[in-house]
């Protein structure tokens, strides 16, 4: 063989090679390299990235197999949004191949005893509960007909007040739309009446609440009704 055989043998061998590794280069470009998936906010995750994974590539099996030209993210994002525990997602690609998603989990306020309990989120809306993440929140019992669209600025106030949220542990909603309040290691009720002059509600309660503790005798009353304007009338045991 002569020296210029030999020669163009090894150019060719090389030139497979570049063209086998620039193929294979390529290819990898076109797939996936890894899925980031992010929650928003504070609230300890209500579904698994494992169940967001598969809501994302489905049945594709590994993610280096799915191909980024085959991906709608419109169609990703309303697959996630159809899940209960999902309040928005954001889907984009990198341009190095991940596919990241930004979810935005719905924020359970308040929990519903029922034949099937349930959550409220922060927008009026039922929620199921979760298999990962047990909120801490306030349960609803009462009235099976409660109109929780009356019941949501309470909720508010009282997740927004951190007085109120600390000791407040439940409400008993009755038919005609009153409520009494459950507080925290304490057998006091709290006779709130209606949904109407909250804070003016909170202020009386608070001070009435404070001072009784201040003086130690909290637990020498039973009840407290704050249904008469600008009173808290009290009673004791």
């Amino acid at each position: 063989m002569g020296k210029w055989n030999y020669i163009k043998i090894v150019l060719l061998l090389g030139l497979l090679v570049f063209l086998f590794g620039f193929a294979n280069k390529r290819n990898q470009a076109r797939n996936l390299t890894k899925i980031d998936i992010k929650f928003q906010g504070e609230t300890p995750p209500f579904i698994t990235l494992e169940a967001v994974n598969k809501l994302l590539i489905q049945n594709q099996g590994s993610v280096t197999n799915v191909n980024k030209e085959t991906l709608v993210l419109k169609e990703m994002e309303s697959r996630l949004l159809k899940n209960p525990m999902i309040r928005d997602a954001d889907v984009f690609i990198t341009v190095d191949g991940v596919l990241g998603a930004k979810i935005e989990q719905r924020k359970p306020i308040a929990r519903v005893a029922s034949s099937t309990d349930f959550y409220l989120d922060f927008d009026g809306k039922k929620m199921p509960l979760s298999n990962v993440y047990s909120a801490r929140v306030p349960l609803i019992t009462g009235s099976s007909n409660t109109d929780f669209e009356a019941l949501m600025p309470l909720l508010l106030k009282v997740n927004d007040d951190s007085f109120m949220k600390s000791i407040v542990v439940g409400l008993e909603v009755f038919k005609n739309g009153t409520v009494h309040l459950r507080l925290r290691k304490n057998d006091l009720k709290v006779e709130f009446g209606n949904t109407k002059a909250i804070d003016k509600k909170f202020q009386n309660f608070k001070a009435f609440y404070k001072k009784m503790k201040e003086d130690k005798k909290l637990s020498l009353y039973k009840k407290v009704n704050l249904t008469y304007g600008n009173q808290v009338v009290a009673t004791k045991k």
